[in-house]
């Protein structure tokens, strides 16, 4: 299988970390693939009509995009615990824990757009608060609910970690963990560094 992935891309990550926990990580051919909303990828525009990463080639040729997706296809792959339980009530809860990881990426590249990426006199600093704010009660949400490794626990993990976030060592505030998040990555490279 072929992932085209972005080093930066909180959602490229999470299918990595994903498919590293899954054991299938042998299995992937990592592409990296630089992609912008301002400037076209057409090899990725080709695979995903939103022209984003992650894109996953199945062995059989199909495509899959969203890492959502992507990461359940992958769970169906392996003979291991499942990241995505079968039984009603974990299943949910790994669901809830996914969308709140999702939520915590999307508010960091909010934040990282309105306070780095548009031009100075374009930012908005009341909608770069507010998106910090979301990402700090996000993360104390996570500290309290945070008790099973799940698909979601590993998407909260790949949001949060390669941002300065706490990851499964030691232990920040959300609001800490929320600063993390809203700066540049510390290394863009060590999120592939394994693969």
């Amino acid at each position: 299988m072929k992932l085209l992935y972005q080093t930066h891309s909180p959602y490229a990550r999470k299918v990595l970390v994903a498919a590293h926990e899954m054991g299938l990580q042998q299995r992937l051919s990592v592409v990296h693939h630089e992609t912008s909303p301002t400037r076209r990828n057409e090899a990725v525009w080709a695979l995903n009509p939103l022209g984003k990463v992650p894109v996953l080639i199945c062995d059989d040729g199909a495509v899959l995009f969203d890492s959502n997706v992507i990461c359940e296809y992958l769970d169906g792959m392996h003979p291991n615990t499942k990241l995505f339980p079968i039984e009603p009530g974990a299943r949910f809860r790994a669901l809830r824990m996914q969308a709140l990881a999702q939520g915590i990426a999307d508010a960091g590249i909010a934040a990282r757009w309105e306070g780095v990426r548009r031009p100075a006199q374009l930012r908005w600093p009341t909608m770069h608060d507010a998106q910090v704010e979301k990402i700090a009660q996000a993360c104390d949400f996570l500290e309290r609910e945070i008790d099973q490794r799940d698909e979601a626990d590993t998407g909260a993990g790949a949001s949060v970690g390669s941002r300065g976030g706490p990851g499964r060592g030691g232990r920040r505030t959300g609001r800490a963990t929320a600063a993390g998040l809203a700066a540049p990555p510390v290394s863009p490279t060590s999120a592939t560094s394994r693969w």
